[in-house]
């Protein structure tokens, strides 16, 4: 019996090579899946490495040391000494240990208002590059930064002295560097360049940062050796122990050991005592990888399940078309006496060895195909196989042999007559629907499951919406296929009639129109989850970042800011001033910009209303600004009614309108009667603009009210005063709590009220700002005021809705930096100003803006935002819905081609017959050639709906955007165009398949 059965494959090898090939398929989806889902996971963590930065990686351990020289002899140093005891912080696996100690000097540098950083770092030499002379060797060797060397005209072996220095802060006056120690003579060994600042061996300690207000190079290092280190008189030193990993190390087998090191670290950090600090945010990075890890273990299934299905849907077609084939063969297998086991035997043992064959090579076609797609897709990572990819490889298999079973069940009870007749009856048996509405109604459960998480049966909700939907448009086929033959038949288009009545009278045929129709379906899921991930990852990178280009800047005052990016781009072609103002932690971000660039530069939130309508409602006119030009600043001012000892001191604010900070005015303590107070204010020499004027009473001093009256603002130069028109006008000032503004045909009129609980005083501003202040919101309802650049609250109205504000998403608010800086009050330096730039900034423009007054701190790029989120866990996940698709197509053409090879011997009979009674050829090339392109167009129709109904009900679950999205919208459909492609790629391939068995059919026809 068993060599019967081999001789039936062998004389039907054709029709069991399919089948194999479909049972690999199937085992090959089920191997792949948790085969890839390790890759994955290999790729993320690789991924979020490769991408990191240095402070990500490193963990820094701070030590802070008193001055030894007060210390008792004999004693400890006051506070922990790494150098001795630091072993206990050594529990990193595959880490890389850095010691090095800093404190400043003084004695080469011209000025005591900055001091030279001088550094011990183990192993230094070896991560830099020496443009002259030679590192580090004898005791008294230093070697300084290549810049310092050219500003102060030192070459190798010239002797400079250093001595040890502190920091001191005076009262009301700038800080300077003290001497601590004596001088020590030292070898200028050589000068050095750093290759790679930003190289994880640097730590955090920012050696090599741009310091804004410096010479070149004086916030740079000057190395030192061990020896040297302790041969110098010093007083207190910060003392670190950096680590950071080496090649592997954070590897996804690793991670554990990592995560327990780092407890093991701070636990040694902690038994240190106190003045011992412990800052990493590579906590934050096993994170961003345990979660990528996590999105992918949601995201893999959902379609792994979907493809295990099809697979058992195409075995079950492929073997009911097989066992229809050999109806007669079972028939007369009956007839003549076969038991029940023999008749089992004969009918499914040909399949049987088929699919287990399928099967054996599906766990290595599975495994092959997930490395060959790392290795494409992740190179360098590798899949890593191992037995476990086949944990579910016997349950694919299994379901295949029971799909089999199933398959060949009803053609083995049938009766001999019902298997011998050539037309056999189509199932429309109760039974039949009833299986289809359980499959509906277990969808319907996992759809409603969803509204908990994407686990357990929610993994498999996608899969059964699109089995349902293909089974349920499968069950209009027949009725539809029917109508049309008839109506072709009336209309004597034979060949359409006969290519109707094919599909009507066959029930393969409505099994194959379900099996393309869920093959399709599969496919336009994979698509749209594709789609909608990679729209949303550029509305993560270039939304999320503002623009394409945003330039972090150092601490600069508001005016420099817009100033410098007008000079750069005086066209506002490419470059927009911005700032993020103070935030309240519980308040939503504000970000201010100078909105009339807002349309050339940042990037804008689909769905939004028109940038420009935002411009203008952001931008509204208002009173221009109060100017004074001139560098000899005076104020006639009368000041009355202040009782004795109730006087008040102003100081004003004054913006230079060509670039640099605010210039903060002491006018001092106003005297009774009229007077004139002036100042000299050298930055005002090509014009200023009033900001505010400040009134403060003495500190402690309650109920203090007068008159001010301002006769007079001048610049010093002749016809430089502000227009008296301009005084006198209560309208074009605005006074804060504490007083008002007065009417006085002599000048600016202030009445001060009361200064009573107001310890900033109260101010007075040129209404040069809309009051209250106009603001776009996203994501918020009512909102009275914000917090203002002063940290003062700020009047606003909302003026347009967003859905999102670029740079902050929602909620947040958007608003215009010119207003939001008139009406602000302090004259300080913002350490939060940004550049935003698009795709047109010159290469050069960090150089530019250095050169206008801004230090440049960081430079981010919606490209590398884009590169980060591609390496991440959705991202990487989504490439197995690639294979998916690949697989699902593949499934398809091989049931196409199964059931053309089964139909094609019946087929030719009977068109070979209707042609000897006089069938037309241009009808018989109808009836041979569109059957199967008609129902793969159908089919093609019917699963892009079916796709896109389960994207409705089940896409909202995929963490497309990780566990965390952010904070702005994302796409939540697939492109009309990605659904197009989609259905005209699959529809070629698949007619391309069909038209091809068509026409191996229409030459047998004679």
């Amino acid at each position: 019996m068993i060599a019967l059965v081999f001789s039936m494959v062998w004389a039907r090898r054709g029709q069991a090579l399919v089948v194999a090939l479909l049972a690999m398929f199937g085992v090959a989806a089920a191997v792949a899946a948790p085969a890839y889902l390790r890759a994955a996971d290999r790729a993320t963590a690789s991924g979020q490495v490769e991408t990191a930065a240095a402070e990500d990686l490193a963990i820094a351990v701070r030590a802070y040391q008193s001055d030894p020289r007060t210390v008792k002899p004999g004693a400890d140093l006051v506070g922990p000494d790494l150098e001795r005891n630091g072993s206990v912080l050594l529990g990193m696996p595959g880490f890389d240990y850095v010691y090095s100690v800093e404190y400043p000097t003084i004695g080469v540098e011209p000025s005591i208002s900055y001091a030279t950083r001088f550094v011990y770092r183990q192993d230094a030499c070896e991560h830099l590059v020496m443009t002259a002379g030679r590192c580090l060797i004898g005791e008294a060797d230093i070697i300084l930064p290549e810049a310092t060397g050219r500003r102060l005209e030192l070459a190798p072996g010239d002797s400079i002295q250093l001595r040890a220095a502190v920091r001191v802060v005076p009262r009301g006056e700038p800080p300077f560097y003290a001497p601590v120690g004596v001088h020590k003579q030292f070898l200028v060994a050589g000068f050095y360049r750093v290759p790679d600042p930003r190289n994880v061996y640097w730590g955090t300690h920012a050696y090599f940062a741009p310091s804004s207000g410096l010479p070149p190079g004086a916030n740079e290092p000057a190395f030192v050796g061990s020896a040297t280190l302790h041969a110098m008189d010093r007083g207190a030193v910060e003392a670190g122990l950096d680590a950071y990993p080496r090649a592997g190390a954070l590897d996804v087998d690793n991670l554990p050991a990592v995560r327990d090191g780092l407890v093991a670290m701070q636990a040694g950090a902690t038994s240190l005592g106190g003045g011992v600090e412990m800052r990493s945010e590579l906590p934050a990075l096993l994170d961003r990888i345990d979660s990528g890890r996590d999105a992918g273990h949601r995201i893999v299934p959902v379609l792994a399940v979907a493809l295990v299905l099809l697979a058992c849907l195409t075995i079950f077609l492929a073997v009911g078309y097989g066992t229809e084939g050999r109806r007669p063969e079972l028939a007369v297998v009956a007839l003549r006496g076969a038991r029940w086991g023999q008749r089992w035997w004969l009918a499914t043992g040909e399949n049987l060895v088929a699919i287990l064959i399928g099967a054996v090579l599906g766990c290595l076609a599975g495994q092959l195909l997930v490395n060959a797609f790392s290795a494409y897709r992740f190179p360098g990572v590798g899949a890593d196989p191992g037995l476990d990819s086949l944990r579910w490889a016997p349950v694919a298999a299994g379901a295949a042999v029971l799909t089999a079973l199933l398959a060949e069940r009803r053609q083995i009870a049938t009766p001999v007559a019902e298997l011998l007749r050539r037309a056999p009856s189509v199932p429309t048996s109760a039974r039949a629907i009833a299986v289809e509405a359980v499959v509906v109604i277990l969808a319907g459960v996992a759809v409603v499951q969803l509204t908990d998480d994407l686990r357990g049966v929610g993994t498999a909700a996608a899969a059964l919406v699109l089995v349902a939907g293909s089974l349920v448009a499968a069950r209009l086929l027949i009725p539809l296929a029917t109508l049309l033959g008839r109506r072709a038949l009336r209309r004597s288009r034979i060949g359409v009639a006969l290519a109707g009545f094919q599909l009507s009278r066959r029930p393969g045929a409505v099994r194959l129109f379900a099996l393309l129709t869920a093959a399709v379906a599969v496919i336009g899921y994979a698509a749209s989850a594709v789609d909608v991930a990679a729209r949303g990852r550029v509305d993560e990178s270039v939304l999320g970042t503002g623009a394409q280009r945003v330039i972090e800047l150092g601490p600069t005052g508001r005016p420099n800011l817009l100033a410098a990016v007008r000079a750069v781009d005086p066209e506002g072609k490419f470059a927009m001033a911005a700032m993020r103002l103070p935030k309240d932690p519980a308040a939503p971000t504000v970000v201010a910009v100078d909105t009339t660039r807002l349309a050339t530069v940042a990037a804008w939130p689909s769905g939004a209303p028109a940038v420009e309508s935002i411009t203008r409602a952001l931008h509204p006119a208002a009173a221009p600004p109060v100017d004074v030009d001139g560098a000899k600043v005076a104020f006639d001012i009368t000041a009355d009614g202040f009782r004795p000892g109730k006087a008040v001191a102003v100081s004003v604010v004054l913006s230079p309108r060509d670039g640099g900070n605010d210039e903060i005015v002491e006018l001092g303590v106003l005297r009774d009667g009229r007077q004139t107070y002036g100042q000299t204010v050298p930055a005002c020499a090509k014009g200023c603009t009033l900001n505010s004027v400040r009134i403060v009473g003495g500190t402690g001093t309650l109920d203090v009210s007068g008159h001010i009256t301002v006769h007079k603002l001048t610049g010093g130069a002749p016809g430089n005063g502000v227009p008296g028109d301009v005084l006198t006008d209560p309208s074009r000032w605005r006074a804060s709590e504490g007083g008002e503004i007065g009417r006085s045909a002599d000048g600016l009129r202030i009445d001060v009220t009361s200064l009573n609980g107001l310890p900033s005083g109260m101010f007075v501003q040129p209404a040069a700002a809309p009051d209250p202040l106009p603001v776009a919101t996203a994501g918020i309802g009512a909102l009275p005021t914000i917090e203002g650049l002063d940290s003062r609250p700020v009047r606003v109205s909302v003026a347009a809705a967003l859905p999102a504000v670029p740079g902050a998403g929602a909620p947040a608010v958007l608003t215009d930096l010119t207003y939001a800086d008139a009406l602000a009050t302090d004259g300080a330096a913002s350490s939060n100003a940004l550049v935003w730039l698009n795709s047109s900034a010159p290469a050069d423009i960090v150089d530019q803006l250095a050169a206008h007054g801004v230090t440049v701190t960081a430079d981010v790029r919606a490209s590398q935002v884009r590169a980060r989120l591609d390496t991440q866990g959705p991202a990487i996940a989504l490439w197995f819905y690639v294979i998916v698709a690949v697989l699902a197509a593949a499934l398809a053409a091989g049931a196409l081609i199964l059931a053309a090879s089964v139909d094609r011997d019946r087929r030719v009979e009977d068109l070979s017959a209707l042609r000897g009674q006089g069938l037309s050829r241009a009808a018989l090339r109808q009836a041979t050639l569109w059957t199967y392109p008609v129902l793969i167009a159908v089919a093609v129709v019917a699963g892009l709906g079916v796709a896109l109904l389960g994207w409705w009900l089940t896409g909202w679950a995929l963490p497309l955007a990780g566990l965390t999205p952010p904070a702005i919208p994302l796409a939540g459909w697939p492109r009309p165009v990605t659904i197009g492609a989609t259905a005209l790629a699959t529809l070629l391939m698949l007619a391309g398949v069909a038209v091809l068995a068509g026409r191996r059919t229409l030459r047998r026809i004679r």
